[in-house]
């Protein structure tokens, strides 16, 4: 083979990646691949802008691109659930008989948490009746969807709030999958409501200088946090201990929870972020998904921090359809561990998730239990020393949950808090640093930069929205080299692509 045979060849190779799906490397918003096609993207889309239907269906056809380099062939599942929902929510807006708009109703929830349960629960509830029952526990291999927990949930909140009366249905199916298939929250969230993104679809395309400015700026911090500090304290410190926490002592292992709570921050808010900042570059705005959690002085000023999108999904469609707050505190309660339970239980099939979220359940219980004894009303702000202490009490519990969120053994999740309580030697702390500099200087800055004052992000916005084209593209350059500089040879999924 001749000089031109085999760079053909090699052409021949990267175009065929480009449009094959690969298991090992799935579509990521940190990748070069996607950058690249980005770039070649948006430029399509601003021609398109006086073109309406042709540029949604551009953009629905790119985000099942997408969803397929993601996932694979099970693409048809987001047509699927598009369909399906898009058709029962007119059936439902069209009825007059409660049981019958209450049957499609039903039909909408059996089909998005059919699907969720098949590709997610199967293995784990088999395997719990088989331990019920003395059976054998055979498992089935089916690949998880990346995404399907979101998209579901995004498309259920839809057929719930036309069954409510409380938002008139779509005509246009074009409409609805680019609603459920926009590819910059489709895989990751936020979890975006219908009756927020709906008006948004058909309004003129216009991008202003602020947005476009805010938009860089949310790609940057995401890609800083989740390139920069999320993957190479991940990689280089925290796995390690997860991995084996009996081979260290307590402060070790302390030191890696305290990474873990920055790694899964940084992973999820920098995809938030990303997801954002590229929707307002599109002319989209998305609700804000985090808002600085750690500096949260109760568990329930965290959760109203935390996953923004998901904590108020649901409050909204599983909370208050439980009942809420209405019949009685005792219930309210119940209602709250009820919530979280399944919340825990979103996040995966896995008794550590169930954990983790019957953890949260019941202290999001107890605090409004504190709350009614002590008269504080809903939304009051501590200040002082009294702050400070909620902040560092709050901040540990959420650690402690991390502990079982992350291990997939309960086993292992004993023997870190076993190690931190019994085997601390702090002595071994300067040690330690000095052995990982790299990892506990991006902690240190990971953990300054979230605590800093609202303000002080803010102002970093405002100053790259002011900078020049030139501006904003020579900071993305420096920071695109910098992740090149420090990314490992293996690609890193976002965390939550999992669930």
């Amino acid at each position: 083979m001749n000089m031109w045979d085999m760079n053909n060849s090699l052409d021949l190779h990267r175009l065929r990646d480009v449009f094959l799906y690969d298991h090992d490397a799935p579509m990521l918003f940190s990748s070069g691949l996607f950058l690249w096609l980005f770039a070649a993207f948006f430029v399509v889309y601003v021609l398109l802008q006086h073109r309406q239907t042709a540029r949604l269906l551009f953009v629905t056809a790119f985000s099942y691109y997408f969803y397929y380099k993601s996932s694979g062939i099970y693409f048809y599942l987001l047509a699927l659930v598009t369909v399906g929902d898009f058709l029962l929510a007119r059936l439902t807006a069209h009825e007059q008989k409660l049981w019958l708009r209450r049957l499609w109703l039903v039909m909408s929830v059996l089909l998005n948490i059919g699907l969720l349960c098949y590709f997610k629960y199967t293995n784990f509830l088999v395997d719990f009746v088989a331990s019920l029952t003395g059976g054998t526990f055979r498992h089935y291999d089916i690949f998880l969807p990346v995404g399907i927990s979101f998209f579901t949930f995004q498309s259920l909140s839809y057929t719930i709030d036309v069954y409510r009366r409380q938002l008139t249905p779509l005509t246009n199916l074009l409409d609805y999958a680019f609603y459920v298939s926009f590819f910059p929250q489709l895989v990751a969230g936020p979890i975006v409501r219908a009756r927020d993104f709906i008006p948004q679809i058909r309004r003129p395309l216009f991008v202003s200088s602020e947005m476009f400015g805010r938009g860089i700026f949310l790609i940057m911090i995401g890609l800083f946090k989740k390139a920069i500090i999320s993957d190479y304290i991940s990689i280089n410190f925290v796995e390690r201990v997860f991995a084996n926490p009996g081979l260290y002592s307590g402060v070790e292992n302390l030191m890696g929870v305290y990474g873990y709570a920055l790694q899964i921050y940084c992973d999820f808010s920098g995809y938030s972020d990303m997801a954002i900042g590229i929707a307002l570059l599109l002319g989209f705005h998305f609700p804000k998904n985090f808002d600085s959690p750690y500096k949260s002085a109760s568990i329930t000023e965290f959760w109203r921090r935390w996953h923004i999108s998901l904590s108020s999904w649901l409050r909204d469609y599983l909370y208050i359809s439980l009942g809420g707050n209405r019949h009685g505190k005792l219930r309210q309660y119940l209602n709250l561990i009820i919530t979280m339970f399944l919340g825990g239980l979103w996040h995966g099939a896995s008794w550590n998730f169930v954990l983790w979220g019957t953890f949260h359940g019941i202290a999001l219980a107890l605090h409004k239990m504190w709350m009614t004894v002590t008269g504080r009303k809903k939304g009051a702000q501590s200040h002082g020393l009294r702050r400070l202490l909620g902040v560092l009490v709050t901040f540990h519990f959420v650690c402690f949950g991390w502990i079982f969120f992350r291990n997939t053994e309960f086993a292992s999740s004993i023997e870190m808090i076993h190690r931190i309580v019994t085997q601390f030697h702090a002595e071994l702390l300067p040690q330690l640093i000095a052995g990982y500099p790299a990892v506990f200087a991006l902690m240190g800055v990971g953990f300054l930069l979230h605590f800093l004052p609202d303000s002080w992000e803010e102002g970093c916005s405002r100053t790259v929205i002011h900078l020049p084209l030139w501006g904003k593209t020579l900071l993305m350059l420096v920071l695109v080299y910098a992740v090149i500089q420090m990314k490992s040879a293996q690609i890193q999924p976002f965390i939550y692509f999992q669930f």
